[in-house]
């Protein structure tokens, strides 16, 4: 793992990242897209050792599962001390809410505070991760 430069705070590997918080309720209703944002995401990035925020934008349609708002609130919540990349936390959110629901469609949108002139924004969506590129 990257030293972060300068002064040096301790942050917390992935492994911290509580996906056990995550909670889903049945779904039997029409198909939808359901969507849900946060500017309140906040990680370390393990380079600088700075905090990383971001909003973060939720878009999927069920299958069968709907994700419980505050269970998602804790999942998030668990992010705030680890050290990830903003591509890798991307990654991970997919992975984890994909998992957790196994829905038709999902699509993560990062987009985290500018930092030193740059706005970086990363995507995930199931298209994506099947590696379809449209």
């Amino acid at each position: 793992m990257p030293v972060a430069e300068g002064k040096t705070f301790n942050f917390e590997n992935e492994d911290s990242i509580r996906t056990d918080f995550l909670e889903s309720f049945d779904y039997d209703g029409k198909p939808q897209r359901i969507k849900y944002e946060t500017d309140e995401f906040s990680a370390v990035c393990p380079f600088s050792g700075l905090p990383d925020i971001a909003r973060v934008t939720i878009e999927y349609i069920p299958c069968s599962r709907i994700i419980e708002l505050k269970s998602l609130k804790y999942y998030f919540i668990s992010y705030r001390n680890v050290g990830i990349y903003q591509e890798a936390a991307t990654s991970r959110i997919y992975s984890d809410i994909e998992k957790c629901l196994e829905p038709e469609f999902l699509s993560i949108t990062t987009v985290y505070n500018i930092r030193g002139g740059i706005l970086a924004t990363c995507v995930i969506d199931s298209n994506i991760a099947k590696g379809i590129y449209k």
